[in-house]
């Protein structure tokens, strides 16, 4: 090819229809049913439901496109499939299937913006045949080349996302068998938070800690707003150790009122909808401020910050019974609640050892993270250069 194309010129569009709903099921009567985008996984799509009467098919090697809301999310199809409505299947004729593939993500955005419909966008079938394609013209034998580069890129950032996703099942197992029975897998005793390891205590937070509450300085005063102080909200806390926040203070927004909490505190989110799904906690590992949203919980000398905190994670679930739901749907998270709050505590020693065996975890998943934003970088940038000729293939 020599200038773009429209994509009815190197495919073959099959739109998806609904097929009865009687014929649909869950155990695997049927072909595989794929509706929309909750559908899709990173490139290939997770059957949930089945039809045994299928209206319209997607071959293996399809590449699938979500046509109603979300517009223009692409996957491939593993095996022959039924399609509803939500969904085309495009089919490559005379151009890479896997190009074809990338260079649709390359204009995803673009797809997106001709979708239209008072309720759900959705893209019709004139419009996706007039999708231009390839419009830097590049040759079959480069487009082979290309593809081949993305998708070792694009299985490289899968393999990091399984690695991720391991390691936070490990995490999850480990912290389990570790608060249930200790470092040397000792006999249990049976108490009012679970099962517990029999040399242990159970305390309320209260009476090895003590807590904090966090304000939000004057946003008329800009010079509050220029500082070095971090100062966490609840958006902030999407890992459970803070590094970087949005905002920073002032010393003399400190003055005027604010608090700081000491390194080692451990933060929890008490007010906001997001309690309405989980209850954020984070550890503090340099001194900051917090917002009214917020409590700190400092640790006193019978405490680890690091196990805390691992404590908090693994009894979370008892800590999102003590939401509080309004009829306005305001969440909140009571002070006096989390004063009462009971967690196991063993020797320092122990709490140690366990801190430190789950932060070896975390320091793993973050590392995998890391690898999986600079490969997806990469693609990102690559995906660009490689589809508008700026870079070739040679």
């Amino acid at each position: 090819m020599s200038a773009a194309v429209m994509l009815s010129d190197v495919a073959e569009l099959v739109m998806g229809q609904s097929p009865p709903s009687t014929s649909y099921n869950d155990v695997g009567d049927g072909l595989p049913f794929y509706q929309g985008k909750t559908d899709f996984g990173a490139t290939y799509p997770t059957p949930r439901i089945y039809c045994s009467e299928p209206k319209k098919l997607a071959q293996e090697g399809d590449i699938l496109m979500s046509v109603r809301a979300p517009v223009g999310a692409t996957n491939l199809c593993r095996s022959k499939s039924c399609i509803g409505r939500g969904i085309a299947a495009i089919r490559a004729q005379g151009i890479d299937r896997d190009f074809l593939y990338f260079y649709l993500k390359k204009i995803e955005t673009y797809i997106d913006s001709l979708g239209s419909g008072a309720i759900f966008k959705a893209i019709n079938k004139s419009q996706l045949a007039e999708l231009p394609i390839n419009d830097a013209g590049i040759s079959l034998p480069e487009q082979k080349k290309i593809a081949h580069i993305l998708s070792t890129i694009q299985r490289a950032i899968e393999a990091q996302e399984r690695i991720t996703q391991t390691t936070t099942e490990l995490k999850k197992a480990l912290m389990h068998k570790l608060f249930t029975e200790g470092l040397r897998g000792e006999p249990q005793k049976l108490t009012e938070i679970g099962p517990v390891p029999e040399s242990w205590e159970v305390v309320p937070l209260f009476d090895v800690c003590r807590f904090q509450s966090g304000g939000t300085p004057s946003k008329q005063k800009p010079e509050f707003w220029q500082g070095t102080i971090p100062w966490v909200s609840p958006k902030d806390m999407k890992r459970p150790r803070l590094n970087d926040v949005s905002d920073h203070i002032s010393q003399e927004a400190l003055e005027s009122g604010s608090k700081l909490a000491p390194a080692g505190s451990v933060f929890v989110v008490v007010r906001g909808m997001i309690l309405a799904k989980t209850v954020p906690v984070a550890l503090a590992e340099v001194p900051m401020a917090i917002n009214q949203d917020m409590k700190a919980i400092v640790p006193g000398p019978r405490l680890r910050s690091d196990f805390l905190l691992y404590a908090l994670e693994a009894f979370r679930e008892n800590l999102f019974k003590k939401v509080g739901r309004s009829g306005h749907g305001t969440c909140t998270l009571m002070g006096h609640e989390i004063a009462a709050f009971k967690i196991p505590l063993p020797d320092i020693e122990s709490q140690q050892g366990i801190g430190s065996a789950l932060q070896n975890l975390e320091r793993k998943k973050e590392l995998h993270e890391r690898k999986r934003d600079r490969l997806q970088d990469l693609f990102r940038t690559l995906l660009h250069e490689l589809m508008t000729a700026k870079t070739r293939i040679k």
